[in-house]
Formats: structure tokens, C-alpha cells, sequence
């Protein structure tokens, strides 16, 4: 059986419409497709039809509202509606119990609902990250709890998300796409589905386990390199090397087929992926008798970043005669990424945590930043804006460098004699350094 329609544009059903679904849901309708949203989330569903959208992505508050008005989506928080999509993306959250195992909850839930409503002919794709055999061994015997059978009655494939805030309705648009099915018919199917209706190069694998495989293998090199980095930062700082100097030296060897490719040290790793994707590999591997090495050094590494950070501030401090329990410390930036503001697992939690346990007084400021999840978090109300936040501050840590932080006028703050600038994620080159520290301020950066 063919599991996709001739129709260039095939009706889509979303599953879960959180920050990827919503993504998903807003490059497909802008590319003349119909889509349906479905989300659990009676709040959320209300918040889209009143035009509002709780994620930060340029872009994307702006095209579900037109997409929205212009009737192409619409967003309900009623399963039933998958039965009239002859396409549905799963793409509900994916968290993992402490010891790495998937906490499957969303997923079963949800695909439990969607086969009771599943028809015949209908291609489903997952795109919840997920345990190499998940999709085989959890999803395929709930849809066919319907009666009907996969790649006979109904198509069933595995496409790994692989875009990154802040770009993903462009990365939506050009990055390649990879897919895996459960059998020929399915992974032919969604090929065509994503080629037709994306137009992107698409690359299908072996398996429904391969395409699982390539998203945590993808997300463990990415933690493990970041690793990398900030111990060779470690190392540079003692020998008064700047750690950015090497990096992009190094990175000019051609190797493989590309080049040596070290990524940037920081305060440290946020978000769902990252922080996650490495465990879940980790105790997939457990289970076949397999201890990964690799996967929890590199999180144990990045997880304590913030703290090692949190540290060179109180040095400084203390080198310059100040003792840290009578000092400011502002904190410009919560998200765990530059031009987002979402603080999910953000590593700047464990920074002001480290700073306030020394005594320092915090004060926290993020433009893009819900406040209401800044106190949550924090414990502390965000500071309306920079010139409060500053105001009186020993030392200025900014830990995601926002647009609006681009361009601070640093001569211009109230701040105190010798104050720090702490370069969290900000990567400010040597000229700046230099005028930063001509306007009186001590610069300390990781490895630099």
C-alpha cells in the first residue's frame, strides 16, 4: 500500500505542539500545507487561538498567527482530529528518569490515543527523540493496537529533529533530512513526504534504529566536543593562553572530510537535548551490556562548568582585595543560548546558585526571559532592566549574549572601581578586551 497521496501538499496532523511541533507546523503550512495541532495542553491551545505563542523563534509567533488567520492551521486539543491528516508527526516531550531510561509517559500516551483514531493508509512519523528500538518496540504495538499492521495497513518511519533555537525555521527550510522506517514502504513514503513538502536533500537509513541512533550520536559528540573544549580552556588559563587563539588555529587542519572542528567553552550546556540525549545513549547502552565512557564524562564535565565559572569570579574578586559577601554580582543573559529565552536545564541556574553560596549579592536581568519563570527558577525577581541590574555591580557575567547586549555601553554604567566582566558565552575579541579593560574593568573569560 502507498501511504502518502499524490496531492503535493498532504494534510498534516502535529502531535504535541511544543517548541518543535510548533516549528514543524509553522515552515509546513507557510509552504502550502494544512495542519492540524494537536496538544493535551488546554492553555497552550487557547494562547494560539488568541494569536499569542509562547516560545521564542524569530519568526515563528508571526507565521502560526498568519498561518492561523489564513486558515491553513488550526490547533485543538481533540485526538480525533489526526483521522482527517494523511500525514502525522509525533512529536510530544521525550524526558529521561535520573538513571537515563526514557520517561515514556507522553509518548504512550499519545500513541495510544493515535490508534484509536488511526486510518487506514495513513503515515505516521516520529520525531521524539527516543532510545535506539523505541519506535519499533513501544510505538508499532500501540498503533496496531487499531488492528490494523505497519507497512501493510499503515506506514510508520523515524525522523530525528536536528534544529537548533534561534535558526530552526531556516534550518527547517535547507538542513538534509534523515528517515529510517519500518520497512520499505514507509521509509519511500516519508522520503517523499519530506522532499515534497520541505524540498530538502533527504537521506534515509537502513532502519527505524539507525534514524534513532543518528540524533543521540549526533547530540553526544556535540556535549562531548563542547567538553572538550572547556577542558582545554582549564588548561590554557594557567599558562596565560587564550583558549580562542588555539581553537581557531587548530581548526584550520583539514581532517577527515572537513576539518578539525573544536567548539567554544562556556559557562556551560543547557537545554533539553544536550543535558539529555547523552544518558539516554548511556543507559541504552547499559542494556546491552555496553558502559559508555565517553557520554557521562563529557556531561559530568559540562555540568560543572557553571560552578567552575561561578569560581573565577570569586577569584578575581578576591585578588583585587574584595570580599565576594560584600560585592554584586549581575547576571546579564538566563537563557542557555544566545537569542532565546528559555531556561530550560540553563546552566546559569547553577552559576548564581555558586555565587550566592559565597555571598555575593545577585542581581539577574534577561529581556527575553518569562519573569515569571526567571523567579521561579532564580528565587529572585529579574531586574527590569541592564542599567538596574547593573547599578553598583563589582562584577558583570554575562552568560548569554543576547542582541541587546551587543552593543553595551560600557563607560556609561554605574558600576563599581574595577569592576569584573565575567565573558560567560559572549566570545568578545582582543580589541574589546583591551577597551573594556581601558575603561578600568578586569576581563576574565573561560581559558581566557
Amino acid at each position: 500500500m502507498r501511504f502518502l497521496p499524490d496531492d503535493d501538499h498532504p494534510k498534516v496532523a502535529v502531535i504535541g505542539f511544543g517548541y518543535v511541533g510548533s516549528c514543524i507546523a509553522a515552515t509546513l503550512t507557510s509552504l502550502g500545507c494544512e495542519v492540524i495541532g494537536v496538544d493535551t495542553d488546554p492553555l497552550l491551545v487557547a494562547e494560539l487561538e488568541r494569536g499569542y505563542c509562547r516560545f521564542h523563534e524569530r519568526g515563528l509567533a508571526e507565521t502560526l498567527s498568519a498561518e492561523r488567520m489564513s486558515g491553513r492551521l488550526r490547533v485543538t486539543a481533540d485526538m480525533t482530529a489526526v483521522g482527517e491528516a494523511d500525514v502525522v508527526l509525533v512529536t510530544v516531550g521525550t524526558p529521561v528518569h535520573e538513571d537515563g531510561s526514557l520517561a515514556d509517559e507522553q509518548l504512550s500516551g499519545a500513541c495510544r490515543e493515535l490508534g484509536d483514531q488511526l486510518g487506514r493508509g495513513q503515515l505516521v512519523i516520529v520525531k521524539s527523540t527516543v532510545p535506539p528500538g523505541t519506535t519499533r518496540r513501544v510505538v508499532c504495538p500501540l498503533l496496531e493496537r487499531s488492528g490494523m499492521t505497519a507497512e501493510i495497513d499503515f506506514g510508520l518511519a523515524f525522523t530525528p529533529e536536528r534544529i537548533a533555537e534561534g535558526t530552526a525555521l531556516h534550518e527547517l527550510r535547507t538542513f538534509p533530512i534523515v528517515t529510517g522506517g519500518i520497512g520499505p514502504h514507509s521509509a519511500r513514503a516519508a522520503e517523499a513526504f519530506w522532499a515534497r513538502c520541505l524540498g530538502v536533500e533527504v537521506n534515509v537509513l537502513a532502519s527505524l534504529e539507525s534514524a534513532e541512533m543518528l540524533k543521540l550520536a549526533t547530540n553526544w559528540w556535540i556535549d562531548l566536543n563542547i567538553a572538550f573544549a572547556n577542558e582545554l580552556a582549564k588548561v590554557c588559563a594557567p599558562h596565560d593562553v587564550d583558549v580562542l587563539d588555539v581553537i581557531d588555529a587548530a581548526n584550520t587542519i583539514p581532517k577527515g572530510n572537513g576539518k578539525v572542528n573544536i567548539l567554544h567553552p562556556s559557562v556551560g550546556v543547557g537545554g533539553s537535548c544536550l543535558t539529555k540525549d547523552p544518558w539516554m545513549i548511556s543507559h541504552s547502552a547499559k542494556e546491552h551490556g555496553i558502559v559508555l565512557r565517553t557520554a557521562s564524562t563529557g556531561r559530568e564535565i559540562n555540568a560543572a562548568m557553571p560552578e567552575h565559572t561561578a569560581q573565577l569570579a570569586v577569584d578575581e574578586l578576591l585578588a583585587m582585595g574584595k570580599e565576594p559577601a560584600e560585592c554584586k554580582v549581575a547576571v546579564l543573559g538566563l537563557a542557555f543560548k544566545n537569542n532565546t529565552g528559555d531556561l530550560r536545564a540553563t546552566p546559569t541556574g547553577d552559576f548564581v546558585k555558586a555565587v550566592r553560596k559565597a555571598g555575593a549579592n545577585v542581581a539577574v536581568f534577561d529581556p527575553l526571559a518569562d519573569p515569571e519563570q526567571v523567579k521561579e527558577l532564580f528565587g529572585i525577581a529579574a531586574s527590569i532592566d541592564l542599567d538596574r541590574a547593573v547599578r553598583d555591580a563589582d562584577c558583570i557575567a554575562i552568560l548569554a549574549l543576547h542582541n541587546e547586549f551587543e552593543h553595551i555601553e560600557f563607560a556609561e554604567l554605574n558600576v563599581r572601581d574595577s569592576c569584573v566582566v565575567l565573558d560567560g558565552r559572549a566570545y568578545y575579541s582582543s580589541e574589546k578586551i583591551a577597551e573594556l579593560r581601558g575603561m578600568g574593568y578586569v576581563y576574565r573569560g573561560v581559558g581566557r
